[in-house]
């Protein structure tokens, strides 16, 4: 069913872009494996994060990327008829084991996995600290991992901030890394420094190369705050996602 739903998922996807006039631009998509799993590591910095990432690796090798997402999105009467028919996998946060093997027997079939190791968005939209899954996962299945950076796609839908889906003009970067193919000996911890260090330095490029600019004092909210930007520093981003994390938790406590 996935090849009837997928296809044009993509297509609607790319004509809204198209009458956006956004702009996107994919650099490195002959690193995209033509056939084998992979798993494709992303960061993550707006709702849309999965479309662009996904574009990134259809576009380079016309590979269709199975995301793994919360299963919220799968219960939603439109969105969840689409995350299943599109093969993407369903995450429940209070018990990840049945998501994670369902991701390993996806890779071992040769699909590629989609992932955002930092979990939620990044309000920062710098690189927080990342989850050791996507590299256990290369190392149980032995798949490689497909760094993806993106950026410019929080000025249409971030955290935080109301959803500006008609603005138009927008350029996009999908900034695609080499592969990175894990050892026998090699440790979850330290292969995931190893990818966060490498898609640290792929947004750093991003960020330089960016063609876009805040069009005035009161568009600076969507560059970080190392970059002269008004969006909140990682640690306050940090301290902001704790709160938000206690708050609910202390409303599923009332709700009993």
């Amino acid at each position: 069913m996935a090849e009837f739903v997928y296809p044009p998922v993509i297509g609607a996807a790319l004509t809204a872009f198209r009458a956006l006039d956004v702009r996107i631009k994919i650099i490195g998509a002959e690193h995209i494996p033509a056939r084998g799993g992979a798993v494709l590591v992303s960061n993550h910095i707006s709702y849309l994060d999965f479309l662009f990432a996904g574009l990134g690796a259809y576009r380079g090798g016309k590979r269709k990327t199975r995301f793994m997402a919360k299963d919220d999105v799968f219960r939603h009467r439109i969105s969840g008829p689409l995350m299943r028919g599109m093969k993407h996998i369903p995450v429940d946060r209070t018990d990840g084991q049945p998501a994670y093997e369902a991701a390993v027997r996806a890779l071992k079939a040769g699909e590629v996995v989609g992932v955002f190791p930092e979990a939620t968005i990044s309000r920062s939209f710098m690189l927080k600290k990342f989850k050791t899954g996507a590299a256990r996962m290369a190392a149980d299945s032995g798949a490689p991992l497909l760094p993806v950076v993106l950026w410019g796609t929080q000025q249409l839908w971030t955290k935080g901030r109301p959803k500006t889906l008609t603005k138009r003009h927008v350029p996009v970067t999908i900034m695609i890394g080499e592969p990175i193919h894990l050892g026998p000996g090699d440790k979850p911890v330290m292969v995931t420094r190893k990818l966060r260090a490498a898609m640290s330095e792929m947004l750093d490029r991003a960020q330089r190369e960016y063609p876009g600019k805040p069009s005035g004092p009161d568009d600076t909210w969507w560059v970080p705050a190392q970059l002269g930007g008004t969006a909140p520093t990682l640690e306050v981003a940090e301290a902001e996602d704790e709160a938000e994390a206690l708050a609910k938790a202390e409303r599923r406590a009332a709700r009993g």
